[in-house]
């Protein structure tokens, strides 16, 4: 399963609205004889790519997939069909499809006479590369995580305005290398007007790389004439999330990134559209100077939104803590 996760997390941002899906086929003495991931709209799916690559010797045995097999017809035929065609036996798959229209694939195969298995790194995956589309797959909205770099006092800039660099290059080297997997990162127009983002993700050396996520602007005024955003973002000229998540479904978007000042993520967290928070902590002070969020809708510690932590890691000389709002 962990080698079908790593599939998975390969493929991760060239999928949607489709989940990126990773499979390993096994042949009869257990060896790892196919691998295989979800292909692009309209492509084959993961067991269908890993049967391909096993051929024959996927006659007897097991499949490990991320994500329930599909038992209906869509663009492609059912999973289920083709897992029973090449003759496996039994199927081991981590999460449950939550989608009404293609759930049910564990009972068809079960139905033809092949053993299944659930729930075997349910946690992994559903925290790692499948945690967007699921969301996306049980909301109808897209995945939307907050990301933000601060100081140790809490700063996202020093009081005259000067924010480069407050994370460390390790930090921004993982974050771009996040950009390329996601679907879409959001800004405000302030923020366009203010650090002219390109919002583009690059390797190591400043080359940005072959897959580009989609930037979106958020707010009512006009880009400037010199923005890098002003021929290539995507406008969206409102200040209510729902409005700006319901553009974003209507074309695919999965997987958001908030990025941008703090009045644009106080108007995310206030209305209860962040579904998860990446914050890198440099181990730097400085006493003055904007905080993270502005306007969440916050006026007493019991308005308080309370998160769960779920990771606390470094990044270089920062510490990065991954947290969700509890449920």
């Amino acid at each position: 399963m962990r080698l079908a996760i790593a599939e998975s997390e390969r493929v991760r941002g060239t999928t949607s609205p489709n989940p990126p899906v990773g499979c390993v086929v096994l042949d009869r003495n257990g060896e790892a004889v196919g691998f295989g991931a979800t292909q692009p709209v309209g492509g084959p799916h993961a067991e269908v790519m890993a049967l391909k690559q096993a051929g024959a010797r996927a006659q007897g045995g097991t499949a490990v997939v991320t994500l329930e097999p599909c038992a209906h017809y869509g663009r492609t035929p059912p999973c289920t069909e083709a897992l029973r065609e090449a003759g496996i036996e039994h199927v081991v798959h981590a999460v449950s499809d939550p989608n009404p229209r293609a759930a049910g694939g564990a009972k068809v195969l079960t139905d033809s006479g092949i053993t299944v298995e659930s729930g075997l790194l349910e946690r992994e995956v559903s925290r790692g590369p499948l945690r967007a589309w699921l969301h996306y797959a049980r909301t109808g909205r897209p995945h939307v995580t907050w990301k933000y770099a601060a100081s140790l006092d809490g700063r996202t800039a020093a009081q005259d305005g000067t924010s480069q660099w407050i994370s460390s290059e390790t930090s921004r080297a993982e974050v771009h290398d996040q950009r390329a997997k996601l679907d879409a990162i959001i800004v405000g127009s302030g923020t366009v007007r203010k650090d002219d983002p390109a919002l583009t993700a690059r390797d190591a050396g400043g080359i940005p790389l072959a897959r580009q996520p989609l930037p979106v602007v958020v707010g009512m005024s006009d880009l400037p004439a010199g923005a890098k955003l002003r021929h290539t973002a995507l406008h969206l000229r409102t200040r209510v999330p729902d409005e700006v998540l319901d553009a974003l479904a209507a074309r695919g978007v999965v997987d958001v990134l908030l990025e941008g000042g703090p009045t644009l993520a106080g108007a995310f967290i206030g209305a209860g559209r962040v579904d998860r928070v990446l914050a890198y902590i440099a181990p730097a002070l400085l006493g003055d100077g904007p905080a993270a969020v502005l306007g969440a809708g916050v006026s007493t510690i019991t308005d308080a939104v309370r998160l769960t932590v779920e990771d606390v890691t470094m990044s270089g000389p920062d510490v990065r803590i991954s947290a969700v709002p509890r449920t």
